[in-house]
């Protein structure tokens, strides 16, 4: 994980002040984990879940399991559920979203990280270059299209597989669908997108 990324997990996590317990979809054995932020020392209890388990590391350990179906998990278990890097890499990242969604606490918060892309400010000008007829010329070349057609987003990154990009506009409608007090930040080019949310009480 980008130290960019984790730091804003952490003040994410630090201004919500976690103290109950807290779950991360993915984690790793490393200081690179969520659960190894200084902004968890006050949760009560700290647990991760990976296709890649059991582990131990620090004041947490990590299960071996597939996060479509957490079955190790009661219903609302979680005041705080983490998950970063790991939802593009899921083939069926709307089970996974569900399980999330069943496991954390009404009330609870959840916090996902995805690779994404978006329209920059800076896209504009290419509106405007099309309407030139030299560019008009050149946007029909297969060659030059792909100066006007393209978008940034993260490289592909094959571990164990590559399968989606995400845009704010997912972030809201899709994965955090739903959810109340919702907010997306939009880090780094290409950008990373997290969003924020909680389970509505009822």
């Amino acid at each position: 994980m980008h130290d960019r990324i984790q730091r804003e997990f952490e003040a994410i996590c630090g201004a919500k002040a976690i103290a109950g317990a807290v779950l991360e979809v993915g984690a790793v054995p490393s200081e690179r984990s969520l659960l190894s932020m200084s902004s968890l020392s006050g949760a009560s209890t700290k647990v991760g879940i990976n296709l890649d388990g059991p582990h131990t590391f620090r004041d947490f350990k990590i299960l071996k399991g597939n996060a479509n179906a957490m079955s190790c998990f009661d219903d609302h278990s979680f005041d705080a559920v983490l998950c970063n890097a790991t939802l593009e890499h899921d083939k069926f990242f709307w089970k996974t979203l569900a399980e999330i969604r069943r496991v954390a606490k009404p009330g609870g918060l959840i916090v996902i990280g995805v690779p994404g892309y978006k329209y920059f400010k800076v896209e504009k000008i290419k509106s405007l270059l099309k309407r030139a007829p030299l560019f008009r010329r050149l946007q029909s070349n297969p060659y030059f299209d792909v100066l006007f057609s393209t978008t940034i987003t993260f490289e592909i990154h094959d571990y164990p597989g590559d399968y989606f990009r995400f845009s704010p506009q997912a972030m809201r409608e899709v994965l955090l669908e739903g959810m109340d007090d919702i907010d997306i930040r939009s880090i780094m080019i290409p950008p990373r997108l997290i969003g924020i949310g909680r389970k509505p009480l009822n």
